[in-house]
């Protein structure tokens, strides 16, 4: 079918038209994250025309997934397939034009240059703010646009960084959010929020690719479909003594921050990226709900699936069954929230 057929209801939007339409389809974006707002980006890009989506993320799809991760299907899941692989042939099925590169990695210090180099844009999918975090360092270093969400329950969250123009993420959060944060795992989340936030990363992507950036709505978004509130203010100003854009200190792009460690000959990863305090009384509420849970002043210890997981006050946690540091991370930002 020719592009002007394809992606003619697209070009009718005068905004964009032609010119924007041209733009989209010589794009670059990286998508980190492919669960439930990553796969919606993804899909919702590859039928607009983007030309190329970097599919970056380190899990597998698991049946839990299918309730809110748009691109995935039950044979995914029953073959444990790695979320970019999935995601990229399924995009493949839906506009074979989009040159698609699945990374099935965690993004680290190491390889972000590798992973978000020679884009025009990066999507957040993530799950945590440490790599948020360095996605913002990286963005902000090489002034690349940014658009950071996050979504859990029923209530979700926006904000486009455009480097030199607006504040970014360590400006408006210059710590991240203390103790313990609700999951999907813990608190569940409606398919709804999901898709309404990653839309909304989306059209801002779209202003971006397609040449109307002033149109960025230079505002941080927040969504609850249970109460029905919506509302939006604007950006707070750059700040002077923000270690990324203010100072150019960009201490996770330079790995200053603590990486977590694999425990030789224990089966184990160390997590201690976070310094924050844990309240293990309220973790301990929470998790019991889900699996068996130990808890006393000193450790809580979790046990999920074929995993023992023992969280400390000050935010540190051993992970056993597994040397995988990606898959100890991902458990970290899945029970414990990061």
């Amino acid at each position: 079918m020719p592009t002007s057929e394809r992606y003619s209801r697209q070009v009718r939007f005068s905004p964009l038209g032609e010119q924007g339409q041209s733009r989209l389809l010589e794009s670059r974006v990286a998508i980190v994250g492919c669960g439930a707002l990553g796969t919606y980006h993804a899909a919702a890009l590859a039928r607009a025309g983007a030309g190329f989506l970097r599919i970056v993320d380190r899990d597998y799809v698991e049946w839990n997934n299918l309730q809110r991760q748009w691109l995935f299907e039950e044979a995914d899941a029953e073959q444990a397939l790695p979320k970019a692989q999935a995601a990229a042939a399924r995009i493949a099925r839906i506009n074979a034009d989009v040159a698609v590169e699945p990374v099935v990695a965690d993004l680290t210090s190491r390889n972000a240059e590798e992973l978000l180099g020679e884009v025009d844009l990066i999507l957040d999918g993530t799950d945590n703010f440490e790599t948020r975090y360095l996605i913002n360092d990286f963005a902000v270093q090489g002034g690349v646009p940014w658009i950071y969400g996050a979504a859990v329950g029923s209530y979700g969250l926006t904000m486009p960084v455009l480097p030199d123009r607006t504040a970014c993420l360590a400006c408006v959060y210059p710590e991240a959010p203390s103790g313990a944060q609700p999951t999907c795992e813990t608190a569940g989340v409606l398919n709804t929020i999901t898709s309404i936030i990653a839309g909304l990363q989306v059209s801002a992507a779209l202003q971006i690719l397609s040449g109307n950036e002033s149109a960025v709505p230079r505002k941080i978004t927040t969504v609850d479909v249970w109460t029905g509130l919506i509302r939006q203010v604007a950006q707070p100003e750059r700040q002077a003594g923000c270690l990324a854009c203010g100072q150019r200190r960009f201490v996770h792009l330079e790995g200053r921050k603590r990486a977590p460690i694999s425990l030789c000959g224990r089966n184990a990863v160390q997590i201690h990226e976070r310094t924050r305090p844990v309240d293990l009384v309220d973790l301990a509420d929470r998790l019991s709900a889900i699996a068996p849970v130990k808890a006393n002043e000193f450790a809580l210890r979790f046990f999920v699936d074929s995993y023992e997981m023992t969280i400390f006050p000050d935010g540190r946690a051993i992970i056993k069954g597994t040397n995988d540091v990606g898959v100890a991370r991902s458990l970290y930002a899945r029970y414990i929230g990061a």
